[in-house]
């Protein structure tokens, strides 16, 4: 196991310029950058004390990556946070996040700043409904696999037969030896899979609420204003929006594209924490939102890091039945996709 190498800390100056292309002065003026130049030192030295480090999701607050260790996609981050040999993750996400983190890790402490931040995504699908439904599939569909985007709970993980990310979603359902696949919980992202293979998609009633409120219309306003604009879609986007896409991608795959296409201008279609995040890590280039930011993700503070840090709140528990039987689901989508 290693260490990260730990954040610079910038000077208050520092941010206020680094945070000045986000064209927020409200939120990034100058005296609030000195408090939080104070705070991001505060968080820094706990962290020494407390051998942690932060996981920051890519839709985070700008001011979190200054105090994040690792930054990246919710299974990107807790993969990264086994091979750490902190004993504290501080996860700068929302709740399934850090559960996963958890489900990775179970020998170290996991917290969350902030209990709140849930997701209307994984909050649609119930464990025992899921039973319920797979049991009547099962029943005229003898083949039937269920496949679980990670944007689940640890009880739904743990009874289903594989996980999935977006990126890799086509991927584990075509490497899967059955032709029947009951995919949950996003319909948005089993309606784009299906799209993608011959096999019957079998999807459930759920959605991210931030992804689903975006419309063709507010695609086709930018391009209007921007034709040369490059369009870059999250799968869990609808359908109709995704047809407008440049390029269909993981908010991983989102960053990697930017930096590597030789394009200029981008309108990034999924929550808006990533446009800034790529304002400020790719200032050559323009980036354009179409979307709203998530009130779940935006729940997690500097203050509240600093908070769980100093009192080891809020920790995440898993019953280990539960954490085995959803890990042996996360190990399989990682064998299908070796």
């Amino acid at each position: 196991m290693s260490m990260p190498v730990a954040p610079t800390t910038k000077t208050a100056a520092e941010l206020a310029a680094a945070f000045g292309r986000l064209d927020q002065p409200r939120i990034y003026n100058e005296s609030a950058c000195v408090e939080l130049a104070e705070r991001i030192e505060r968080i820094q030295a706990l962290k020494r004390e407390r051998n942690a480090v932060v996981l920051a999701h890519n839709y985070q607050r700008p001011e979190i990556f200054e105090v994040a260790d690792v930054i990246g996609d919710s299974l990107e981050l807790a993969r990264r946070g086994q091979g750490l040999a902190a004993e504290v993750i501080v996860f700068c996400g929302v709740h399934f996040m850090a559960e996963t983190a958890k489900i990775l890790s179970p020998e170290k402490t996991v917290l969350l700043p902030d209990l709140r931040a849930g997701c209307s995504l994984a909050d649609s699908v119930d464990p025992d409904e899921l039973v319920e439904r797979r049991d009547e599939l099962r029943a005229l569909y003898p083949d039937l696999q269920v496949v679980a985007y990670v944007n689940t709970s640890a009880a739904v993980k743990a009874v289903v037969d594989v996980c999935c990310t977006s990126a890799n979603a086509v991927e584990v359902v075509e490497k899967l030896p059955s032709q029947h696949i009951l995919f949950v919980p996003d319909e948005h992202l089993a309606n784009y899979v299906q799209g993608k293979t011959s096999k019957m998609i079998i999807s459930w009633n759920g959605n991210c609420y931030v992804h689903h409120q975006i419309t063709p219309e507010n695609i086709l306003e930018v391009k209007r204003h921007l034709p040369a604009v490059q369009v870059l879609v999250h799968p869990e986007c609808r359908a109709d929006v995704i047809a407008l896409a440049d390029a269909v991608l993981s908010t991983s795959g989102m960053v990697r594209y930017a930096k590597e296409s030789p394009a200029r201008e981008f309108l990034i279609v999924t929550e808006c924490g990533l446009s800034d995040k790529l304002l400020l890590e790719v200032p050559e280039k323009t980036f354009y939102k179409a979307c709203k930011l998530c009130q779940f993700m935006k729940m997690i503070t500097l203050e509240g890091t600093e908070h769980a840090l100093e009192t080891m709140e809020h920790r995440i528990e898993l019953d280990e039945g539960v954490r085995a039987a959803a890990e042996r689901s996360l190990r399989r989508m990682l064998e299908l996709t070796s």
